[in-house]
């Protein structure tokens, strides 16, 4: 089958366990780029993030779904998608979780600007570099997050409970990390939004992932690839198990389409 596009999850897919592209895995995309296939990058990263970590000719070529879906930006066809979470329904989840967990550490995205209630290292969360600009709760409770982060959180079953239903909430890093976005943010969202201007059958993409977060995008997609190192629930649903991030498994891949 030939595909017109690729999707790939970042951390653990196209990064190798330093945070790198290797050079086949960046060589294997620029030849499918090369042979037509439109490139889209999505990831629960931030913008400021994944300039920093993928190389320039990567950058250049790509589309771009940040925040798992609350963030998309497409230079091609002038796309510039902010999907926030209300304001109300924030204020009310930050509420909740100062009252109910006495030391939960809670974060704030705000399109590319990062908001935290206290000075805490954040460093080992997603291996961030640098720390969050600090914020009394009333200054946060201005914003519309495009995501909200919340470590130390214990088990997190009553927020889940409570709040599942109205946010896309996404427990990753091995559960220490929930992620919230809106309810209309997610990966396979930012792909069918950008897709449908690109001019793109989702059936002719071709996706690569490892964790949650991934497995809605698996589920639109005409072909889905699982990272060696990928969770089991994303193997299960996958068309295919490619080798480790740390092994080229997305080159692999890829290799199978167009000589390299």
């Amino acid at each position: 089958m030939m595909f017109s596009a690729v999707v790939l999850d970042l951390d653990g897919t196209l990064l190798d366990r330093n945070k790198n592209v290797s050079e086949r895995n960046q060589k294997a995309i620029m030849n499918c780029y090369a042979n037509g296939m439109k490139v889209i990058f999505a990831t629960a990263r931030p913008p400021r993030a994944v300039k920093a970590l993928l190389p320039e000719e990567l950058l250049s070529i790509g589309s771009f779904i940040f925040y798992n879906g609350a963030l998309i930006s497409c230079k091609t066809t002038g796309t510039d998608v902010h999907v926030p979470i209300d304001v109300n329904l924030s204020n009310e989840l930050l509420d909740f979780c100062l009252q109910s967990q006495a030391n939960i550490e809670i974060s704030v995205e705000v399109k590319d600007e990062w908001y935290s209630l206290t000075e805490m290292d954040y460093s080992m969360i997603q291996r961030r570099e640098g720390d969050p600009i600090v914020k009394t709760l009333s200054e946060l409770k201005e914003y519309e997050p495009t995501k909200i982060l919340i470590t130390s959180f214990g088990d997190g079953a009553p927020i889940l409970s409570k709040f599942a239903s109205d946010l896309h909430m996404v427990v990753t890093d091995h559960g220490k990390l929930l992620q919230v976005m809106s309810k209309k943010a997610s990966k396979e969202n930012g792909i069918q939004l950008l897709c449908n201007r690109l001019g793109i059958d989702l059936a002719r993409i071709i996706a690569f992932g490892d964790d949650h977060n991934d497995r809605g995008m698996f589920s639109i997609s005409g072909y889905s690839v699982a990272m060696g190192n990928a969770i089991g629930e994303l193997k299960e649903a996958a068309n295919e198990v490619t080798a480790n991030n740390d092994d080229d498994g997305v080159a692999l891949v890829l290799e199978r389409m167009y000589r390299v």
